[in-house]
């Protein structure tokens, strides 16, 4: 569970250790603002950004019964965020499992992509698709008409 807050708190302080020292050279806007940068690459790197997790067993139970996709990812993969961001509001529908917090997840994913943990991988009818393209997974979150 640490490991996904250390690259957000390592932004956090790394933001906050340069904007002092700009603060005490008398320059407070650029310090504030910089303050501002490291802060919002925190919060787009941490896990706060994504839809609650849960484990890959129950991921995959909930997609049999409902259709919807499951996707692998983890804290501070900026594949990750890219399709977190670009699906919207619409990645609520999607079952999601943070491979660093669930070791089945991760062996899920090792399973498909040759060991190597690549994310996102996203399963679809049982059928996976390594970091596909976002406006895909959107049509396969859209309800059946």
């Amino acid at each position: 569970m640490t490991r996904a807050w250390i690259l957000p708190l390592t932004f956090a302080l790394s933001g906050s250790a340069a904007a002092t020292t700009l603060a005490f050279t008398g320059s407070l806007g650029a310090a504030t603002a910089l303050v501002l940068v490291f802060v919002l690459l925190a919060g787009l790197n941490s896990p706060l950004v994504f839809p609650r997790s849960i484990g890959a067993l129950e991921a995959r139970r909930r997609s049999a019964v409902d259709g919807r996709p499951v996707v692998f990812w983890r804290p501070g993969c900026t594949y990750c965020l890219r399709l977190r961001l670009r699906l919207g509001r619409s990645a609520r529908r999607a079952h999601w499992v943070n491979i660093w917090r669930d070791p089945a997840g991760a062996a899920a994913v090792r399973a498909v992509n040759d060991g190597n943990e690549t994310v996102p991988t996203v399963f679809v009818a049982d059928r996976p698709h390594t970091n596909p393209d976002p406006e895909w997974v959107r049509e396969q979150l859209s309800p059946s008409v």
